[in-house]
């Protein structure tokens, strides 16, 4: 009689398949749940009608973007170039990167009002530079190519101008009942996740090779640039809204007839501080922190400047959820407030330099930043008048990019030993503008209550 046959058992490589293919189905169902979660927040409270989502989705993408190339840079840019070199070689490129900012910027918005889907293709031909420069810094990191710092420059010169596109597209997708603070923060917290999901796989791809986080960039900011492109036609309409010239921001009689008061051009000053000292920390702690680690770290130098400018990071999370949370009354002392603060912290950072200190100068900036932003908007949302929020809007945003570029050239120039000196002629710069911005409220103050005896 025959014996019946024991049953076969799976071979060693077929359970392995059967296992990675549960763990993969598994992870696209998490995925698959992840975008659909993703989705409900970006579509919430009409923000899928207005093409706010669409905005939203598309920011994500820029700063995973943002993130896979400071990763990459992080390992070429400062930390395989010798010191010496890196330094002439950025403060040159960003002296040219000034240049866009100072002269293309306030001629940009009124030549892209009079072609349709204008600011649209702006904001993709932004995605799409900094496409073709991963690409080509991908070739020339692992060819060790002169293209380095030029595509370099490239990347750093679009990322900035998609922050003046973007803000000239933000009112125009408001849902209704949006306002301009609520807008930028639910984008600022779609950014800072787009970033952080990011991260990790940049620094997964750079196990491999920098080229590999480059290349995953460069996808990253392909699918950015179509949706910037798919973005709602009302990011085009410029309809029932007048022009502001970049000179109407400093309070004149210009700005006056605009509708500028002097409460909304003091915030803008007190956030050029602000966007000024995120330019300069970002520079110098780059340098600094890579030749003169701090002991114990000296075989760490990235992660310790992953700390500092981590740092800033979280700051701006902290800032940007708070300020959404507490909307607060007065946000014309809020940036005062906030630009006392960073020029405090930055000089006890200067006078008791360490990593303690270097890390709570970092949160410090970043909250700064992000509450004193957040408070502009409320001032433009509340004091400038509908027709020129929008071109306001977006010129202020010029002036800000600039202040950073300001700062990270200062980052660049001032010496790196002691480190206490750059600290304190930043420390110093700041507490002088924010007497200047003092004496310009007090003034201001004066003369309306002036008006009112007179009157």
């Amino acid at each position: 009689m025959e014996q019946p046959r024991a049953p076969l058992r799976p071979t060693r490589s077929a359970r392995l398949a059967g296992t990675t293919g549960r763990a993969t189905r598994a992870s696209g169902r998490f995925a698959t749940r992840g975008v659909r979660g993703a989705r409900r927040l970006t579509h919430a409270h009409g923000a899928g009608e207005s093409g706010l989502a669409r905005l939203l989705e598309m920011h994500a993408f820029n700063t995973a973007g943002d993130a896979a190339v400071a990763v990459a840079l992080a390992g070429t840019l400062f930390f395989q170039v010798p010191s010496g070199e890196a330094r002439g070689q950025v403060a040159l490129f960003l002296g040219l990167t000034m240049l866009p900012f100072a002269i293309v910027a306030p001629l940009i918005g009124p030549f892209l009002d009079r072609f349709r889907r204008g600011r649209r293709w702006a904001i993709g031909v932004t995605m799409a530079t900094r496409a073709f420069c991963c690409w080509v810094l991908a070739g020339a990191v692992s060819a060790d190519s002169a293209w380095l710092f030029p595509a370099a420059l490239g990347v750093l010169v679009s990322s900035k101008a998609y922050g003046v596109t973007r803000a000239s597209a933000v009112p125009r997708v408001l849902p209704s009942g949006f306002t301009l603070v609520k807008a930028n923060s639910r984008i600022s917290l779609t950014g800072t996740a787009g970033a952080a999901v990011s991260a990790p796989i940049a620094v997964m791809a750079a196990k491999v090779g920098v080229e590999w986080t480059l290349r995953y960039a460069f996808v990253l900011f392909v699918i950015a640039t179509v949706l910037a492109i798919l973005l709602p036609s009302t990011v085009d309409s410029s309809s029932g809204e007048e022009q502001v010239a970049m000179a109407a921001m400093g309070a004149g009689t210009s700005g006056v007839r605009a509708g500028i008061t002097a409460v909304v051009v003091s915030a803008l000053r007190c956030n050029a501080g602000l966007r000024f000292l995120s330019g300069f920390l970002t520079m110098f702690m780059a340098f600094l922190l890579r030749q003169y680690p701090f002991a114990g770290w000296e075989d760490r130098a990235s992660w310790l400047l992953g700390l500092v400018i981590g740092a800033a990071g979280v700051g701006n999370i902290i800032g940007t959820t708070a300020g959404a949370m507490l909307r607060p009354r007065r946000p014309e002392v809020v940036v005062l407030v906030v630009l006392v603060v960073d020029a405090a912290v930055t000089g006890v950072t200067a006078l008791f330099y360490g990593l303690l200190t270097a890390v709570t100068l970092g949160l410090t900036v970043g909250l700064c930043q992000s509450l004193g932003k957040l408070s502009l908007d409320a001032l433009i949302q509340r004091d400038v008048p509908e027709s020129v929020r929008t071109s306001v809007f977006a010129r202020s945003e010029t002036l800000l990019q600039l202040s950073w570029v300001l700062g990270g050239f200062l980052g660049i120039l001032v010496p790196l030993t002691p480190p206490q000196i750059g600290l304190g002629v930043t420390a110093a710069l700041l507490i002088t503008w924010a007497v200047v911005v003092l004496r310009f409220n007090a003034l201001q103050r004066a003369a309306a209550l002036s008006i009112q005896t007179e009157g």
